[in-house]
């Protein structure tokens, strides 16, 4: 349960992180006007930072890299985004060293973060059927490394694209690719020793790849750490926010909504999932993601 927040923490300056995922821009106009709609929600917001991860793109195009620049112009000159790509970036035009150049593991600071960056997509994911993700033991090995540099006061963020837990299926197409042994939807085959070697050393994991939101706490103890899945930001029209002080959450996360005047084209697979996406939202957020 996320149910414990430190709201009477020290005395630091409280400072909040949007998180947003699974933009795949180039989708359609109604969705990267949504995109566009969503950086002006948090500029209004006047967020700290913002995450997205991964699946900036739709088909990996260099074009709609350029565009998602274009988009979030606003937040990249003034060095308030931090971008990890995702499967969907590795098709087309393989822009995963273009968005994350170098080490797989990179580490960010900024005021009152400390996030890792985890390049989780691989050589395999320049086929359209092989999304699911890759973090090796050395991946991990290099976080292990990295996390022991963290300072004690900032809150401490890991950021990758693939689910490391089990997550339910969004759709029939992911309930029978489980079911023919497929690992497109899967969770990483590492996801638990990674999750392991975060315990007490990691306050918040985010990421993407599957498009109804989600949220788990692993180790409800003196220093919990939360699981978080933004889903599909301009499939939802929401992004999400989270307030931190002095290295904790001191707030429920809430949502950061924008007004929508139509779906998302979706691909034929997933034509009438909307409702059931918008309801499995809307409970979550009714629960202020307190499950």
């Amino acid at each position: 349960m996320w149910n414990h927040w430190d709201s009477d923490r020290g005395g630091g300056e409280e400072r909040t992180l949007g998180h947003l995922s699974d933009l795949h821009i180039g989708r359609s106009a109604v969705n990267d006007d949504r995109a566009s709609r969503l950086c002006q929600a948090l500029l209004e917001a006047d967020v700290d930072h913002v995450v997205v991860t991964g699946d900036l793109t739709h088909r990996g195009r260099a074009a709609e890299w350029m565009r998602f620049r274009r988009i979030f112009a606003p937040l990249l000159d003034d060095h308030r985004l931090t971008v990890i790509p995702g499967n969907h970036d590795r098709l087309g035009d393989d822009l995963g060293e273009t968005i994350m150049p170098g080490p797989r593991v990179q580490v960010e600071t900024h005021p009152g973060l400390f996030v890792v960056r985890l390049n989780s997509t691989g050589p395999h994911n320049r086929s359209w059927l092989m999304g699911h993700g890759l973090v090796t033991t050395e991946d991990i090995a290099d976080i292990d490394t990295v996390l022991a540099g963290a300072p004690t006061e900032d809150m401490v963020v890991l950021l990758l694209h693939h689910h490391p837990m089990p997550l339910p299926h969004d759709h029939a197409v992911e309930r029978l690719s489980s079911m023919m042994g497929w690992k497109f939807t899967s969770e990483l085959d590492t996801g638990a020793a990674l999750i392991g070697r975060l315990r007490h050393r990691c306050d918040l994991v985010l990421h993407g790849h599957r498009h109804r939101p989600a949220a788990q706490t692993i180790f409800d103890d003196a220093r919990p750490l939360r699981i978080f899945n933004a889903g599909s930001s301009t499939d939802l029209g929401k992004g999400c926010l989270f307030r931190h002080r002095d290295g904790r959450l001191s707030a429920p996360v809430r949502w950061l909504e924008v007004a929508r005047s139509a779906p998302v084209a979706a691909a034929p697979e997933q034509a009438g999932l909307w409702n059931r996406v918008e309801h499995d939202l809307s409970t979550l957020a009714g629960h202020q993601l307190a499950f």
